[in-house]
């Protein structure tokens, strides 16, 4: 992929705001975090025009609550339409980590995270998105 260069000007305020992302992503320089910003924004309106979109569902609960999983497992069920993968992972004696791969559009996408972050006993839940 070749870059092209061009020059930005931008209010001292707003600088600051830049660069502070920068150093709080641990991006190497503003073209980076640029980069990612447009890359962000350019993925969140493919989301708007309900776009074929692939993605993640994060979630983290106390696996010693069994139920979580099965709603989780049903949910995924009437969903497997847009579920690719799920890995699940141990974060210590009671903390675990599901993460769901999902491809479909941005609606139905955002449809099934809903309700799995939505599960009682979910303590972290997370939808990421990207273009494919």
């Amino acid at each position: 992929m070749s870059v092209s260069r061009f020059g930005v000007s931008l209010e001292e305020e707003l600088l600051k705001s830049l660069d502070d992302y920068v150093a709080e992503n641990r991006f190497a320089n503003r073209s980076q975090a640029i980069r990612q910003l447009i890359e962000k924004y350019l993925a969140e309106e493919k989301w708007k025009c309900d776009n074929i979109v692939a993605g993640a569902v994060v979630l983290v609960f106390n696996i010693q609550k069994r139920d979580i999983l099965k709603k989780s497992s049903e949910i995924q069920f009437e969903y497997s339409d847009v579920v690719l993968s799920v890995q699940g992972f141990y974060l210590n004696e009671t903390n675990y980590m599901e993460i769901i791969a999902v491809k479909g559009s941005s609606r139905r996408l955002t449809e099934i995270s809903e309700k799995l972050i939505g599960i009682k006993g979910i303590e972290h839940g997370k939808l990421i998105m990207s273009r494919t």
